[in-house]
């Protein structure tokens, strides 16, 4: 089938989904007022594949079919880098918000192959028929792995409220019903399919906990809570970011969902459950630190602008902070970068980002996001959070004021000046802001799965071996 149009995407989402946003059901995700912000949001990426400016980019010809370049299974490196310029490229035309309708699915998707391609039974061509009817339908596929978890001491099997972990609590001949609960689930007001993955390693008697499996987001029995997170009223002027972009995140209730079999892709293997919620980790965290570079640009950018209207080029601890988000930006880019050069192999003939360096690449974002922020705006100033709103700019009474009184640098208006302020203020101290804040810590693992990774990593491909018998040698031990 051919590529969706943007046009056509839009249209799809009226499929009867049971969406909620401050309890009420909402009609239509593309016509509600929240919401249709993050359907025109998703469907950037329609239409990119539409521009002949991306084109060549975001779609691939293969065996004699089009279709998204997100769908293109990684052979090598350059398939690797080549997607993550499109998440890069999809970012920056989002302002700095990942699309994500198509990313992090392909992403659930690449590690069912690997991981089912080592299993007994029906599952590697279950996952095949899967990607193919995605890849064929250009659709919109969003992942459901973080469970609600209760009481984190106690692991699945012995929480007070056994569906505190998604598990199956009925199988039939033809599928299973589940119930539970999963968080965090990006995009999904926006999606034809959910990927539901385990969140965990599971032990002895946990088979229940160990399922994945794939469904339509209008499934019966499948509600989806969205966050009202970042709904207030944004003005244009004052918010040019969150104005115009948003990505809808949900509570995904599985109120007995029936499973049939050709969908579910893990259904008891335990032992399969941790490796397969690692190896989506390996492709996710490629996928947030290429979505990440737009936004370090965007600071490094707006830091040089604002630096400039202030008058302050020339100061010396402008240019250390200049140097410091230089030096961020660019060591984040280049361990993206290094991270798909030095992929690894997977059995099924796929390669995958190398662990450890991808990890590193999202730690140090990790960690070096708020004082990044911090450095833009010690260069803007508290005009950030005390300046006029768009309502006193577009008073003819008001405005020769705030534009006289405002003005930077010589050939700096006021309005001017402004206007990148009010840009910097929705980027670092507005609730988008914070939401991307709180992403920097928390999204795509915690900083101590990270650390737990690259020391994993570090040990399973021979380094620490290697650097402790070099320094046995040199200390002649």
């Amino acid at each position: 089938m051919p590529l969706k149009t943007r046009q056509e995407y839009v249209a799809s989402l009226r499929d009867g989904r049971e969406v909620w946003f401050r309890g009420a059901r909402v009609d239509d995700v593309t016509t509600h007022p929240v919401m249709r912000i993050a359907t025109d949001h998703a469907a950037i990426d329609y239409r990119m594949a539409e521009d002949p400016a991306y084109r060549d980019l975001a779609v691939i010809h293969e065996d004699g079919r089009e279709f998204s370049r997100f769908y293109k299974i990684p052979r090598d490196a350059d398939d690797l880098l080549k997607r993550s310029q499109l998440i890069e490229a999809g970012t920056t035309e989002g302002d700095t918000l990942v699309i994500l309708i198509k990313e992090i699915g392909t992403d659930a998707i690449f590690a069912l192959f690997a991981v089912t391609s080592l299993m007994d039974g029906p599952y590697a061509e279950r996952v095949r028929a899967f990607y193919e009817y995605c890849r064929d339908n250009d659709l919109a596929v969003a992942v459901a792995q973080t469970d609600v978890k209760g009481d984190r001491r106690k692991r699945p099997s012995e929480q007070a409220d056994p569906d505190l972990y998604l598990r199956v609590i009925d199988r039939r001949d033809d599928g299973v019903v589940v119930r539970g609960a999963k968080v965090h689930t990006s995009a999904s007001t926006q999606a034809h399919e959910i990927v539901v993955l385990p969140t965990r390693a599971m032990g002895a008697g946990e088979e229940d906990w160990s399922i994945a499996f794939a469904l339509p987001v209008n499934t019966p029995g499948l509600r989806l809570i969205a966050s009202p997170y970042g709904d207030g009223d944004h003005r244009p002027g004052e918010r040019p970011v969150a104005s115009r972009h948003k990505m809808m995140e949900t509570i995904t209730i599985f109120d007995d969902v029936f499973i049939p079999n050709d969908r579910i892709f893990l259904n008891g293997e335990r032992e399969a459950a941790g490796q397969l919620a690692l190896t989506f980790v390996e492709y996710h965290r490629f996928t947030a630190v290429s979505y990440k570079l737009p936004l370090l640009d965007a600071l490094n950018g707006a830091a040089a602008l604002i630096a400039d209207a202030n008058g302050i080029v020339g100061a010396g601890h402008v240019r250390d902070k200049f140097v410091a988000l230089i030096s961020y930006a660019e060591t984040v880019r280049g361990l993206t970068q290094l991270a798909a050069q030095r992929c690894i192999s997977k059995p099924n003939h796929q390669v995958a980002p190398d662990p450890m360096t991808v990890n590193l690449a999202k730690s140090h974002f990790a960690h070096g996001y708020h004082e990044a922020v911090q450095h833009v705006q010690e260069l803007a100033g508290g005009l950030l959070v005390t300046g006029p709103g768009d309502e006193d700019w577009a008073s003819e009474e008001l405005r020769p004021f705030l534009s006289k009184y405002l003005a930077g640098r010589k050939g700096i208006g006021g309005e001017q000046r402004i206007r990148m302020m009010n840009f910097i203020r929705d980027l670092t101290s507005s609730d988008y802001g914070a939401y991307q804040e709180v992403l920097a810590i928390h999204a795509e693992g915690s900083l101590e799965a990270e650390k737990l990774q690259i020391f994993r990593a570090y040990q399973e491909n021979g380094t620490a071996k290697r650097v402790i018998d070099l320094a046995n040698r040199m200390a002649g031990v």
